[in-house]
């Protein structure tokens, strides 16, 4: 917003107006915006929801024992600080003419929307079972097929239908009419992705956070044509605005954390967790970087991977892979304590995220 109303007036303006035209400016500002935000909001924010939700967030019975003694009470729904923070630095630094943001920013919205009538489906019934899982998926397939039909709209021509790969230069798989399904797939997979991984304190935001730092980078690069062809990505004017975005969605992160650490006042719940994971997916998508996102979400695949195969095995077996899924899980019931587990999952996630980076020379 601020963009625009500076750039509605004479754009001689010199000095710290001139700022506003830097994206690695505004990209800061919303940063530094979205954690004020987050920290100012937090107490307040937790008090009422504490206040509205007298039992907390329903556990599951069938979790690991300690969730039921030690996370009885938390308040759910947490990811609303988490979206007020970061669509209010959002709106507030990033070029509200670009069809990248708007789009990123309605598909996040929409996710939301699913998992806030989840939350609220479960805290209403004080069960863990919210909305059904065919009209949830629904929801979620129908939000991102829409995204993913609207940003191939605002693609180049050449690079609209086509995958990229990390690894490998001028290389393109065209998809045709099919690309939207696959936007599709990688949006909504990646939301429950991120609905898988948030099981524990502080598990999810950490590795939500570094893969925002990353695509904030690409977004910046692949945005540029200077940068993109300098290290041989295929560019797509416009998505560089997607790093203001990319940049709030870190500082709404890391104030959320501040709250979110072990032990957590507050959960995330599937309005934060679907929402974040499919702003990611849609990210990914605009910026031609679907794959990188594996690459960089590795631990969001891995504890989806955990899910998918142990429901496999089980169902043809009788007999279970992992001690219990999602992954995270499986380590709380071979002993591990939560923080051990919480870090070494951070670490990889770090580690994870250089190798995403990596890719962007290695093409």
């Amino acid at each position: 917003m601020l963009f625009n109303l500076i750039a509605a007036h004479d754009t001689s303006h010199g000095g710290f107006f001139n700022l506003f035209h830097y994206l690695t400016f505004r990209s800061g500002c919303a940063c530094l915006t979205a954690l004020v935000i987050s920290l100012a909001l937090g107490n307040p924010f937790i008090a009422q929801l504490k206040r509205i939700q007298r039992e907390g967030q329903p556990i599951r019975t069938v979790g690991p024992e300690r969730h039921i003694l030690e996370k009885a009470g938390t308040p759910t729904m947490g990811g609303m600080l988490i979206l007020i923070a970061l669509f209010s630095a959002t709106l507030l630094w990033a070029d509200l003419t670009n069809g990248f943001v708007w789009a990123v920013m309605l598909t996040t919205a929409a996710f939301g929307a699913v998992g806030f009538a989840d939350d609220y489906l479960k805290l209403s019934k004080r069960n863990t079972t919210g909305v059904s899982k065919r009209t949830r998926l629904g929801c979620e397939f129908l939000a991102s097929l829409v995204a993913g039909i609207w940003l191939q709209s605002l693609t180049p021509p050449e690079l609209r239908n086509m995958v990229a790969f990390p690894f490998v230069k001028d290389v393109l798989l065209p998809l045709g009419y099919a690309f939207p399904i696959f936007a599709m797939i990688t949006i909504t997979g990646f939301g429950n992705a991120v609905n898988f991984t948030d099981g524990l304190d502080g598990l999810a935001i950490v590795p939500v956070v570094i893969a925002a730092l990353v695509f904030a980078l690409i977004s910046y690069l692949v945005g540029n044509h200077v940068f993109a062809d300098y290290l041989q990505l295929h560019p797509v004017p416009g998505t560089g605005e997607l790093a203001v975005f990319c940049a709030a969605l870190i500082g709404a992160g890391l104030g959320f954390l501040w709250f979110n650490a072990p032990p957590a006042a507050v959960f995330m719940g599937d309005t934060g967790s679907l929402s974040l994971g499919g702003a990611l997916g849609a990210i990914a998508v605009a910026t031609k970087h679907e794959l990188v996102l594996c690459i960089v979400g590795g631990v969001f695949v891995a504890e989806t991977l955990s899910v998918v195969i142990q429901i496999f095995w089980f169902k043809r077996t009788g007999r279970r892979v992992f001690l219990m899924a999602p992954l995270h899980h499986h380590f709380e019931k071979k002993g591990w304590q939560e923080p051990k587990i919480v870090i070494r999952f951070w670490i990889v996630s770090i580690v994870l995220g250089l190798c995403g980076l990596a890719t962007l020379k290695l093409r």
